[in-house]
């Protein structure tokens, strides 16, 4: 299922404000930056419905904020690598200037990204997880595969959530095609959480040889995997 929105066409203004869901301090779970002190940026709202989507809240709601209340929260938590995420944050038209204005704060920033909508509306600084939505997920044919072409080598990565042998095949077939391993810094494969055995993920890259990296939701490990804030 894809939910429409307004076209993100118009330029944010100085007074630009988004909906937050919620903004905390953690580590940061997943990805090549796993295990780092981060403050997350939980945007409001998302295009998708993913089916073993586990931020449902964030669909919905969300105190309304300016950019500079936003920043300034972020600084006061003290934190250099900022997250912005939702949700899906490209999803709220002024998410580039949020990032942009933390980036002139002194932040390092990453986004991470549904891809289902175009990346290259962000700044060049910003480091994008993007994930491609596996069959399974009944959101694949909502890719946007022109942003594969946006892919950076030095800074991007794109990650694919399996929930089963078929979600398996399509993320390496598509890796293979595209180059994926080639195209951004890393190609992350993680399991959904309680749907699927992390080893068989793992056996199956063995056996294909797979360029990727294997990941687990670091911080459901640490904390009950419905705890929110962490």
């Amino acid at each position: 299922m894809r939910v429409s929105y307004a076209p993100m066409s118009q330029p944010a203004t100085a007074e630009s404000t988004l909906r937050i869901t919620e903004i905390y301090a953690s580590v940061q779970g997943e990805s090549t930056w796993a295990g780092l002190p981060c403050t997350f940026v939980r945007l409001a709202r998302c295009n998708l419905r993913c089916v073993w989507c586990d931020t449902k809240y964030s669909f919905y709601g969300g105190e309304k904020r300016a950019v500079a209340d936003i920043v300034a929260e972020v600084g006061r938590i003290g934190i250099r690598l900022v997250e912005i995420t939702g949700g899906e944050p490209l999803a709220q038209r002024a998410c580039p200037e949020l990032c942009q204005t933390l980036l002139d704060a002194g932040h390092d920033v990453i986004i991470e990204t549904s891809g289902s909508l175009p990346i290259d509306t962000l700044p060049e600084a910003v480091g994008r997880i993007m994930d491609l939505k596996c069959p399974d997920s009944g959101a694949c044919a909502s890719n946007h595969w022109p942003n594969i072409g946006y892919l950076r080598a030095d800074r991007d990565e794109v990650k694919f959530v399996l929930a089963s042998r078929r979600d398996y095949e399509w993320a390496r077939d598509t890796i293979r095609e595209h180059a994926l391993d080639q195209r951004c810094q890393a190609v992350l494969l993680s399991p959904v959480f309680g749907s699927i055995d992390p080893k068989d993920i793992v056996t199956w890259m063995l056996e294909d040889e797979l360029p990727a990296r294997f990941q687990l939701q670091m911080h459901k490990f640490i904390w009950p995997p419905e705890e929110r804030g962490v």
